[in-house]
């Protein structure tokens, strides 16, 4: 570990890349939440994570060092905080600064398990808390959602997908309105940066049972936050003579200590609509508004397909037969997900006749697997199971005479978090039996088995490039009988433009698939539980259950491939599917924002650009009327106006519909503000739309369509062949 660690940080120095030689790292980091499992190994555990810290610092970085979730770290290291909320946290050490190293503002999704979402509101709440009590530096996780590329997926049991619900989504798309509330909310915190760097700990003010407001003050300068923790109810406070009234669970920002730059609780960002990808449209967790999926450029990848059958069991020379159940990690060395267990039995006449007479039928049992396992007699398949070290009871077709037992032992991804990872393995546990003999049971625990690791197509590289790495690849049938255990193989076309793009295996159910060589990952087309999923309150503590969508759907359907992966035409698709199903409906999916749509009112805050510093670091604000501010993808225009109304309108994203009140030229002031731009603000305010209601607070609601890059491409193409003509 220190000649890794070493290594790291020497070729940091090397490349100057520390804060004191002109670089950009501030701070390192040493373990990662060790201290969750520091006390199973005794007192070991303490020794070790005092070694790592002497051994960290030793290292001459010339930089701090921290250690996550570690209270007992030594004095020379900043302990820090990983949650859901830090604005509590303390280090142990009033020397230290307040760090918050992980703001989980998602979480990942298991195989078969529903999709969890975490409100924009409450994510801006708790890091607004965390800097209103003191918090010096934060950090997200996720900031930007990702892809658990090959078998890079951990857990075990995590999908490919790490999209995690963050601002910026798996396909390097903004997830809005999560991503354009959080600048807004950065760029408040900023206005407040130099009285919050000159002062060591705000004041605190209790403004009522649930509410508080923490000042900062250095000379001329103050900076605010006040905040109503109470989960339910609104409140109207005082501070300084002046009424604020704060939303359940939110937290306004006062740069100036008088006006208000943001509040956590009310989001003036636009909600960008996707036209498909994992769980439902950012910013919306109402279960309804599973309809904002649109399907967008959906196509059957290819009609054309070729096939190799996989061999059930032993398929080379290169295996072992060993006395009793091996444990399989230590026999795969995590080369394959894949272990073949084969053992031969013989069934007898009068085995044969005690079951027909009894009308019993024989069972495997297996006390404890991980995994997945699938079962086959004679090289048919019997039945498949999955789990975290699950007893699996099979009945089983046995016939008189050699029965050859196959069990295919699978991992879904590596225990990636705990103590003694080393121990945990995979496989099988425990006994492995038939039952239902006359005289009682076989115990096949301690049979001989034989051994082979992975895949044939696995070996022999089936999804590479190279045309002469197989040769045994033939035509598949459009009425193809299905069979288990297969592999197929298609080349295919992407969609024109820059839009990040998918493929869509819900007509599959469990394998791997490689495009061009490359292994985007395994896919499983797991349905999650029916219930569970409700329309989510941001109010009140957030965890991984309390907001998630796709109940009774799978949890992942769409797979990315990056475009960096591709190229135009003739693209190389090779997979590996468990199931029989088989792959026609396979289809290819674009990924772009289409629908945008954004609701402000005359009482939100003034856009942020309003606010200025003067020479001595005061902040002052310019007033000015709201703004709302759209955009499509880079690549993509406003290309129409679907709705447009100031004044009193109703409904939501995609459901609006105006209200008593209403302004006659609103179409026409956003239309010319905003068509045929990648981007367009407009002023909320009657200098623009006129008052069409007065003593009323007005509301500008909008909804817009952007044009794909895809269909950009097609238009400009299908222009300049009209002009050709």
């Amino acid at each position: 570990m220190q000649r890794f660690v070493k290594k790291i940080v020497d070729l940091m120095l090397e490349e100057s890349l520390f804060a004191w030689q002109g670089g950009p790292i501030i701070l390192l980091q040493i373990e990662n939440e060790y201290g969750n499992i520091e006390s199973s190994f005794g007192r070991g555990g303490k020794e070790y994570m005092r070694w790592a810290a002497k051994m960290a610092v030793g290292l001459g970085a010339g930089v701090p060092w921290v250690m996550c979730k570690q209270v007992d770290a030594p004095e020379y290291i900043i302990d820090t905080c990983n949650g859901y909320y830090c604005d509590g946290f303390k280090p142990n050490s009033n020397k230290k600064p307040i760090v918050w190293t992980e703001n989980w503002d998602g979480w990942y999704a298991d195989w078969g398990d529903r999709v969890p979402h975490r409100p924009t509101e409450d994510i801006a709440f708790a890091v607004a808390r965390f800097f209103q009590r003191g918090g010096s530096l934060f950090n997200y996780y996720m900031y930007f959602g990702g892809t658990n590329f090959g078998r890079t997926a951990g857990g075990p049991n995590i999908i490919t997908s790490y999209d995690y619900d963050a601002p910026i989504d798996e396909y390097g798309l903004l997830r809005q309105p999560k991503w354009g509330h959080l600048k807004d909310l950065h760029a408040a915190i900023k206005l407040c940066e130099p009285v919050l760097v000159a002062v060591h700990s705000p004041t605190y003010i209790k403004l009522g049972p649930k509410q508080e407001a923490h000042v900062y003050r250095d000379d001329s300068k103050c900076s605010a936050f006040l905040a109503n923790i109470d989960e339910h109810r609104s409140a109207t406070v005082n501070f300084l003579n002046q009424a604020y009234n704060l939303p359940p669970w939110s937290v306004i920002i006062l740069p100036d200590c008088r006006n208000i730059a943001f509040n956590t609780a009310k989001i003036g960002a636009q909600t960008s609509i996707k036209t498909t990808g994992l769980g439902v449209s950012s910013g919306i967790y109402d279960l309804s508004s599973l309809k904002l999926m649109v399907p967008y450029e959906s196509e059957y990848i290819s009609k054309a397909w070729s096939f190799v059958k996989e061999p059930i069991g032993v398929w080379s020379d290169n295996n072992f037969t060993h006395l009793g159940i091996l444990e399989h990690l230590n026999v795969t060395k995590d080369k394959s997900d894949y272990l073949w267990y084969t053992t031969r039995i013989h069934i007898s006449e009068e085995d044969i006749s005690f079951w027909k007479e009894t009308q019993v039928a024989p069972v495997i049992s297996i006390d404890s697997m991980r995994d997945a396992v699938c079962i086959f007699v004679n090289g048919q398949f019997q039945a498949s199971a999955k789990g975290n070290w699950k007893k699996v009871v099979q009945p089983v077709e046995l016939i008189q005479g050699q029965n050859d037992i196959t069990l295919l032992s699978e991992t879904v991804g590596l225990q990636n978090y705990g103590a003694f990872l080393e121990k945990d393995g995979a496989g099988f546990r425990g006994e492995i039996k038939i039952t239902g003999f006359k005289n009682g049971n076989l115990d096949l625990t301690k049979a001989m088995w034989t051994y082979q690791v992975g895949l044939k197509g696995e070996a022999l590289k089936y999804f590479s490039i190279n045309e002469k790495v197989c040769t045994e690849w033939n035509p598949l049938p459009s009425d193809a009988v299905p069979t288990r255990f297969s592999w197929y193989k298609t080349t295919f076309d992407v969609p024109s433009g820059i839009d990040p793009v998918s493929l869509d295996f819900s007509s599959m159910e469990k394998g791997q698939a490689w495009v061009n060589g490359h292994h985007i990952g395994r896919y499983w087309i797991l349905n999650a539980p029916q219930d569970g999923c409700r329309t989510c309150d941001y109010r009140g503590t957030y965890n991984s259950d309390k907001c998630v969508t796709d109940c009774g759907k799978p949890t992942q359907s769409w797979y990315h491939v990056p475009r960096s992966w591709l190229r135009p035409s003739g693209n190389q698709l090779v997979i590996f599917e468990e199931s029989d199903k088989l792959p026609h409906k396979i289809s290819i999916e674009s990924h772009f924002t289409e629908t945008v749509c954004a609701k402000v009112s005359e009482n939100h805050a003034p856009p942020l650009h309003a606010w200025s510093y003067a020479s001595n670091g005061t902040v002052s604000l310019n007033p000015t009327a709201p703004e709302m501010h759209l955009s499509c993808e880079t690549g993509s225009k406003i290309s129409s106006i679907e709705f447009a109304s100031y004044g009193t309108p109703q409904g939501s994203c995609q459901s609006f519909s105006r209200g008593d009140c209403h302004a006659p030229n609103s179409f026409s002031v956003v239309s010319q503000a905003c068509i045929g731009k990648q981007s367009c603000f407009v002023s909320v305010s009657n200098s623009v739309f006129g008052d069409p209601c007065h003593r009323v607070v007005k509301t500008l609601s909008v909804e817009l369509k952007c044009s794909s890059s895809s269909s950009a491409t097609r238009a400009s193409l299908t222009n300049s062949l009209s002009q050709s003509a």
